[in-house]
C-alpha cells in the first residue's frame, strides 16, 4: 500500500476498521495503524523492481542480502519466534519447546539441572506460542527476589515487555491503571507476580479470575504440599490455577523434590490429577510414556555435547579449609554447648509442650548463632542487639502455639529447609526471648555472661575470621572474585566490615566488598549488585536470600561457605549461583571452611555434605536426603544434645537410628535418581530432528556466523575496523548514522562472552540499525540516489565476473510474504528472503536450489573486471524480461508456502491444536535484488 509518501506491508489487524501498516524496511518500532473511518488516502502500490543505476560490486549484493535476512522478525520457519530473539538458543534448548508443541494444552515440568538454562527454555515456549498467536498474555509467578531478573530476561533476549506486581511495585501500577473497571492483573499485557504477594487469600482470587494465558512458576518446588502445610498457599494457589483445563502452565525447579516422594506427586499432580496418584517405584510402560510428554529432567552431561554442539560449563573444584578455634572462642562454644545440652535435657514437667519445645528451638538457635559469628551470637543473646528482626511479630506467631505451630515458625530460623518460599537469615532472637521466659535466674544470668564474652572475641580471636581473610586474599590475587555464603545477616555485616578494614590502605589488592543480606528490599539489592559488578574486583558477602534462582556467574566464579549449610540442597542452590551457563572461568572454587574441633561442623561435614559433594562430582547431578531434612538436622542435633562431652566426637552412625541407615538410603535414592534422569531425559526426540528445524530457521533468518560477517562487512563500508582480541573484538567507534553510544567496546558474536564482552546477536542494537540503515538506503528511488554525493553501501543489483561459473548465472534476492491462517487463531503474516538463481534465459530458466544459490553467492570471488556500461545492458536485459519470470516465481511461492505448512504441522504432529489449515503466499514475491555472475 501506498500512504503518506511512503511505500507499506499490510498486516494482519483484529479490527476491520483499521489497517496495520509496517515499512518495507520491515522495522516493526515504525509499524501504525491506520483508522479509516477518518478518510486517509490509501492507494494500492505495487514494489519497484531495482534500478541499474544502483549497480555496485559483489560485496554490496551480499550486504543487501544479509540486511534484508536479519530484519526479519516474523520469519518464516518452523519456529515463529527465532526471528525475534536477541539471544541464540543451545539445541538442546530447543527440546522442551517440541515438547511444548505436542500437547494441546501446555502442561510441563521443566526440571534440569541448576544452571543448564530453564529460564531460557520457558521464555522460548512463551515466545513461541505467542507468535503463533495461540496465546495473548504471560505470568511468571517467582519469589520476589527473582522478579527483576525475569523482567530483564524476557525483555533484553525474548522482546518481551513485563511489569514486575510485588509489594514494593503495586501502588505506582495501580496509579497508572485508567479509571473504571481495570484491573492491575488484567491491564497489564504480561505480568510477573511474586508468589508471595498472590498467595494470599485477599488476592488469591482476584489472580486466578484475571489468570494470563501462560502461566510459568518459578521454583515450583516452593509449591508442593508438605505435612507440615508450611506451602499451604502456595499450594492453594497453584492447584487453582491447574484445574482449569485450559490453563498453559510450566513449572520449573532444579530441585523437583526434597526426597520426599509425596512432595514429588503433588507437583506432578499440577501437570495431570492422575500423576499424582503414581507409584513411581513401579510404572507401568504406559504411566512412563505419559508423564515423559510433561516431564524432563536432564543432566549437564546429557547436554553437554548434544547435537555435536559443545557446551561449555566449568569444573567445580570443591574444597575442605579446616581451622580450629582459638583458645577463647572454644572456651565460650563450649560453656554454651554445655548450657544449651542441659536446657534440653533438664525440662521438668511443669513446662508444657509447647514450653519445652519452644526451649529446643532456643537450644538450637543459640548454639547456631555462637557458631556462625560473634556478631550473631550477640544479636541472639542481647535482648537488644536484632533490630532489624521483626521480633514482637515473630513473638506473637509463637505464643501460645502447639507445638506443630511452633515447629513451622522457627524451622526456618534454624534449619536450611529450601521448600520455603524465602529463606529466613535474622538471627532468632525472638526465639531465645520467648524460651528465656522459663529459664531459672541463674541461666538468664549465664546467658548474660556469654553475650559479654562473645564481645570480647576481636577479629584476632575470630579464627574463622582469620581463615577466612587468608582465603580471600589467596583467591583474589589467582583472579578469582568469590562469594561469601553466611547464615545470618549479622554474620555477614560482621563479615564484610572486617573485609574492609583488611583492605583499607593496603598495598596490591583492593576489592570493592559489599553485603547484601534480607534486610534489604529487593531494590536495594540491585542497586548493590549493580555497584559491586563494576569494579574489577569483587567480593560479596550474602546470606540465603540470593541463594536461590539468581544469575551470578558473570561476575563471580568461587564461593566460600561462611557457615556450613544444614541441608546438600541448600550448598547446591548457592554454588549453582555461579556453576551455570554462561561462566566463562574453566575451573570454579568452592570452599567448604569448617572447624576441625567444633563438633557440629564435623557431624553436618561428615553426615550430609561429603556425600552430597562426592555424588556431584562423580554423577554431575545432586540427589536429595532419602528423608525429611529438618528430620535428618533434628537427629544431628539430638545426637549431639544426648551424648556427654567426652564422646562428643564420635560418629552418630553408633548412637542415632534415624541416621544409621542414612547413607545406605542415598544410595538406593542416587540409583533411583539416575534411573529417573534416564527415563525422563527425553531421548525420544532426536538430535536430528532438532537439528531440521534450527537448518531451516537458520536458512530463512541467519545464524551467528552471518551475524559476525554482516557485522564486520558493513562496519567495513564505513572503513571502522574490528580487531580480533584474545577475548572477542575490540569496536573502537560506531557510524555516525546509527543511535547507539559511541563508544569503544569489545564484542562477541558467539556465547557464552566472557566479563566486558558484549554478545552482538541478530536482534542487538548495532546489527537492528545497521540492517535498517543499509535496507532503507538501498530502498530508495534511483532519483535521490543519484543526486547523493555516494552510492549506496548495498545494492540492489550488480554483475560480478568470477571464475566460480562456467556460463552466465543470474540471481534474485527475493521477499516472500506468507499468510498463515490456522483454525483457532487469527491469520498471521510470515516472511523470508530468499535468493534463488538461475542459468538459461528467463522465459527458460534452469533454477538452482536455495541452498545451491546461497554457496554460490558466498563463495563468489571476482577475478576481472567489465565496464560500467557493459555491466548496465546486462542488468537491463535481466530487468526487462522480468515478467517472463511470474510463473517460476509464483511456483516458488507456492513451493516455500507448502514447506512452511509441512514443517509447522511436522513441529505439531501431535496435536490439532491450533494446527495450520492453509499457508497462503501473497504475491508477488518482491524483488530485492537482481546480481548476476559472468564467466571470464
Amino acid at each position: 500500500m501506498r500512504c503518506r509518501n511512503r511505500q507499506w506491508v499490510v498486516l494482519p489487524s483484529e479490527r476491520e476498521e483499521v489497517i496495520i501498516l509496517r515499512p518495507l524496511s520491515g522495522s516493526e518500532e515504525q509499524i501504525c495503524g491506520i483508522y479509516t473511518v477518518l478518510g486517509e488516502k490509501i492507494e494500492s502500490a505495487t514494489f519497484s523492481p531495482p534500478e541499474p543505476q544502483t549497480l555496485r560490486d559483489h560485496e554490496a549484493g551480499r550486504l543487501l542480502l544479509d540486511a534484508a535476512r536479519l530484519s526479519l522478525r516474523s520469519g518464516a520457519g518452523p519456529f515463529r519466534c527465532l526471528g525475534r530473539l536477541s539471544v541464540r538458543p543451545r539445541p538442546y534448548q530447543i527440546v522442551p519447546l517440541l515438547m511444548a508443541l505436542r500437547q494441546e494444552t501446555v502442561r510441563l515440568l521443566i526440571a534440569d539441572d541448576v544452571g543448564i538454562g530453564k529460564t531460557v527454555e520457558t521464555a522460548l515456549i512463551a515466545r513461541e506460542l505467542l507468535d503463533r498467536g495461540d496465546i495473548q498474555r504471560i505470568g511468571v509467578l517467582c519469589p520476589p527476589q527473582l522478579c527483576d531478573q525475569w523482567q530483564r530476561e524476557l525483555k533484553q533476549k525474548f522482546n518481551i515487555d513485563a511489569v514486575v506486581i510485588r509489594s514494593g511495585t503495586v501502588a505506582k501500577l495501580e496509579r497508572e491503571l485508567p479509571s473504571g473497571n481495570s484491573h492491575i492483573f488484567s491491564y497489564y499485557r504480561h505480568i510477573i507476580v511474586s508468589l508471595d504477594y498472590a498467595k494470599s487469600d485477599r488476592r488469591r482470587a482476584s489472580f486466578l479470575a484475571h489468570r494470563p494465558d501462560l502461566v510459568i512458576v518459578d521454583e515450583a518446588h516452593t509449591a508442593t504440599q508438605s505435612k507440615e502445610g508450611a506451602n499451604q498457599q502456595r499450594h492453594q494457589l497453584v492447584s487453582k490455577l491447574a484445574e482449569n483445563p485450559d490453563q498453559h502452565l510450566i513449572l520449573l525447579t532444579a530441585t523437583p523434590h526434597n526426597g520426599i516422594e509425596t512432595s514429588f506427586l503433588s507437583l506432578l499432580g499440577f501437570l495431570k490429577p492422575e500423576f499424582s496418584t503414581f507409584q513411581l517405584d513401579a510404572l507401568s510402560e504406559k504411566q512412563r510414556a505419559e508423564l515423559a510428554k510433561h516431564f524432563i529432567q536432564r543432566r549437564r552431561a546429557d547436554v553437554q555435547d548434544w547435537m555435536a554442539e559443545n557446551t561449555p560449563f566449568s569444573i567445580r573444584k570443591s574444597i575442605e579449609y579446616p581451622y580450629q578455634l582459638s583458645n577463647e572462642y572454644r572456651e565460650l562454644f563450649d560453656r554454651v554447648f554445655d548450657f544449651v545440652r542441659g536446657l534440653v535435657r533438664s525440662v521438668d514437667e511443669s513446662l508444657s509442650h509447647a514450653q519445652k519445645r519452644g526451649r529446643y528451638w532456643a537450644a538450637l538457635a543459640i548454639i547456631r548463632c555462637v557458631m556462625s559469628s560473634p556478631a550473631a551470637a550477640i544479636a541472639t543473646l542481647s535482648r537488644q542487639a536484632d533490630k532489624n528482626a521483626n521480633l514482637d511479630d515473630l513473638a506473637e506467631k509463637t505464643r501460645d502455639e502447639s507445638v506443630e505451630d511452633i515447629d513451622r515458625v522457627a524451622s526456618p530460623y534454624v534449619y536450611d529447609v529450601t521448600e520455603e518460599e524465602l529463606s529466613v537469615d535474622s538471627t532468632p532472637t525472638a526465639l531465645v526471648e520467648q524460651s528465656i521466659r522459663t529459664y531459672p535466674d541463674s541461666a538468664r544470668k549465664r546467658l548474660r555472661d556469654f553475650a559479654r564474652a562473645a564481645e570480647q572475641l576481636t577479629s584476632k580471636k575470630d579464627q574463622k575470621l582469620q581463615y577466612t581473610l587468608k582465603i580471600v586474599k589467596e583467591l583474589l590475587t589467582e583472579g578469582y572474585n568469590p562469594i561469601l555464603w553466611c547464615r545470618y545477616i549479622a554474620t555477614a555485616n560482621y563479615y564484610a566490615q572486617a573485609l574492609k578494614a583488611e583492605f583499607v590502605g593496603k598495598r596490591g589488592v583492593q576489592p570493592r566488598v559489599i553485603a547484601i543480606t534480607g534486610e534489604l528490599s529487593e531494590d536495594e539489592r540491585e542497586i548493590r549488585l549493580d555497584e559491586l559488578k563494576s569494579c574489577p574486583q569483587r567480593v560479596l558477602v550474602a546470606t540465603d536470600c540470593l541463594s536461590e534462582g539468581i544469575n551470578l556467574q558473570e561476575h563471580f566464579n568461587a564461593c566460600c561457605h561462611i557457615d556450613l549449610p544444614f541441608n546438600p540442597n541448600r550448598l547446591e542452590q548457592r554454588e549453582g549461583r555461579i556453576d551455570r551457563y554462561g561462566q566463562t572461568t574453566p575451573q570454579l572454587k568452592c570452599i567448604l571452611l569448617y572447624g576441625q574441633d567444633n563438633p557440629v561442623d564435623g557431624v553436618v561435614l561428615d553426615v550430609l555434605l561429603r556425600k552430597a559433594v562426592t555424588i556431584h562430582r562423580n554423577l554431575g547431578i545432586t540427589v536429595p536426603i532419602p528423608m525429611d531434612s529438618a528430620t535428618v538436622q533434628e537427629a544431628i542435633f539430638q545426637s549431639l544434645f544426648e551424648r556427654s562431652t567426652t564422646v562428643r566426637q564420635l560418629s552418630l552412625f553408633d548412637s542415632n537410628p534415624a541416621l544409621a541407615s542414612l547413607h545406605q538410603d542415598w544410595e538406593k535414592a542416587k540409583e533411583k535418581e539416575i534411573q529417573n534422569r534416564t527415563r525422563f531425559a527425553q531421548r525420544s526426540i532426536k538430535p536430528e530432528e532438532v537439528q531440521q528445524e534450527l537448518n531451516e530457521s537458520d536458512e530463512i533468518l541467519g545464524n551467528e556466523a552471518d551475524v559476525e560477517r554482516f557485522v564486520r562487512n558493513a562496519l567495513d563500508r564505513w572503513e571502522i575496523s574490528l580487531v580480533k582480541k584474545k577475548v572477542g573484538w575490540q569496536l573502537s567507534r560506531i557510524p555516525d548514522c546509527l543511535e547507539i553510544e559511541n563508544r569503544p567496546r569489545t564484542i562477541a558474536f558467539t556465547t557464552p562472552v566472557a566479563e566486558g564482552v558484549e554478545y552482538v546477536g541478530r536482534n542487538h542494537p548495532l546489527v537492528e540499525g545497521l540492517a535498517r540503515y543499509l535496507f532503507e538506503e538501498a530502498l530508495e528511488s534511483s532519483h535521490s540516489i543519484a543526486e547523493s554525493s555516494s552510492p549506496p553501501f548495498a545494492s540492489r543489483c550488480g554483475v560480478t565476473v568470477t571464475n566460480a561459473i562456467a556460463k552466465p548465472t543470474f540471481i534474485l534476492l527475493l521477499r516472500s510474504r506468507l499468510l498463515l491462517t490456522g483454525r483457532n487463531t487469527r491469520p498471521l503474516l510470515a516472511e523470508e528472503c530468499l535468493a534463488r538463481g538461475f542459468t538459461g534465459t528467463p522465459d527458460r530458466p534452469c533454477w538452482l536450489s536455495g541452498t545451491e544459490t546461497l554457496a554460490l553467492f558466498d563463495t563468489v570471488v571476482p577475478t576481472t573486471d567489465i565496464s560500467q556500461e557493459e555491466k548496465r545492458e546486462w542488468i537491463e536485459m535481466v530487468i526487462d524480461r522480468l515478467e517472463d519470470l511470474t510463473p517460476s516465481l509464483t511456483e516458488i511461492a507456492t513451493e516455500r508456502a507448502e514447506t512452511l505448512l509441512a514443517s509447522h504441522r511436522r513441529v505439531r504432529r501431535f496435536t490439532g491444536e491450533g494446527m495450520l489449515q492453509k499457508v497462503e503466499p501473497q504475491l508477488p514475491m518482491d524483488i530485492l535484488g537482481v546480481y548476476i555472475l559472468l564467466p571470464p
